[in-house]
């Protein structure tokens, strides 16, 4: 692998422009990782991060044998976006962003913040995942979705936590194809039209329930892959069943591979601890101020619903987001 710093001509003015400007409606087109393929056949993959104060960032993974030095990211001018194209990357290989802060003498290993899958936790790396589409069987449902989730509709939920709801005889989680035949069949016997899962999100602590996540983008791997949620969801909408995902836009872990002073700055969060902590939850706050976490936070919610076919959202604390009191005095 070189270590000389490349720049994929992939992110044009225009996605530029409106990332910058937080208004990229399919934000999880632009980062992240994508496979990709040159114009002489060679394939791997488009790897960027927004990092605007970051100093350099490389990618390191299976790929490089997690050397930070191989793949350095080149720095699209004027917009704190870095890229590259790495070919040879193939599906579900691990990496990282390694994030070297202004003046710092060694780098930061972060997770992709807009990564589509990630480890098993504790297992803290990113996941690339294959290029290949589910294909979707609810096209019929989509038509006609409108009517269930009408005000004026007999709507009754049925709000589980998909580690706990049952088990395995030897205590494993059922995965996201055991659920799609066993949940969804209950809540069809049960009366109910609507499944809300609670956080779907990637998070580290199980304590949590979900509802601190640490990678928006990336279904947790604890019942399987990204597919296999879709096939549960797909699965609930061809019994009419509608599905909606508790959702976590006002808060996240301090855990170091995370969001926490991404770039060495207050990037994510507000600079301010008295704006930027939550006490009650050792939890950081969003910076709802800047544009670009505005665009994180937005795209993520059109995420689940374009690229999962979610029939809706339930946003959680959204107090903490009104009133901003923290519980402090």
């Amino acid at each position: 692998m070189s270590n000389e710093i490349a720049v994929s001509p992939t992110l044009g003015a225009m996605d530029l422009h409106l990332l910058h400007e937080g208004k990229h409606s399919a934000l999880w087109h632009a980062l992240g990782a994508h496979f990709a393929k040159t114009g002489s056949g060679e394939t791997g993959y488009r790897f960027a991060v927004w990092a605007p104060d970051a100093e350099k960032v490389s990618v390191v993974g299976e790929f490089n044998g997690w050397n930070d030095h191989a793949n350095f990211m080149g720095q699209q001018p004027n917009s704190g976006i870095w890229e590259i194209f790495i070919p040879g990357v193939v599906a579900h290989q691990q990496y990282k962003f390694a994030v070297w802060a202004k003046g710092a003498p060694y780098p930061t290993l972060k997770s992709d913040p807009l990564a589509f899958q990630a480890q098993h936790p504790p297992e803290t790396a990113s996941v690339t995942v294959p290029a290949t589409e589910y294909q979707w069987h609810d096209g019929e449902w989509l038509q006609t979705r409108e009517s269930i989730n009408r005000r004026d509709a007999a709507i009754s939920i049925y709000e589980v936590h998909l580690g706990s709801w049952r088990k395995t005889l030897d205590g494993r989680y059922l995965s996201y194809r055991d659920l799609a035949d066993q949940l969804v069949d209950y809540v069809v016997d049960m009366g109910f039209t609507h499944i809300e899962f609670m956080p779907v999100s990637e998070f580290p602590f199980d304590g949590s329930w979900g509802y601190q996540p640490i990678s928006m983008f990336a279904p947790t791997s604890r019942f399987g892959s990204p597919d296999e949620l879709r096939a549960l969801i797909d699965a609930a909408h061809a019994k009419g069943i509608a599905v909606l995902t508790d959702w976590v836009p006002a808060h996240f872990p301090s855990d170091e591979h995370g969001l926490a002073r991404f770039d060495g700055s207050a990037l994510y969060e507000y600079a301010d601890p008295k704006e930027g902590f939550h006490k009650d939850w050792n939890t950081l706050i969003y910076n709802f101020g800047r544009f670009e976490v505005q665009n994180f936070l937005i795209g993520n919610a059109l995420f689940w619903l374009k690229e999962f076919h979610l029939d809706g959202l339930r946003v959680d604390a959204v107090a903490s987001m009104l009133y901003r009191e923290d519980s402090r005095n």
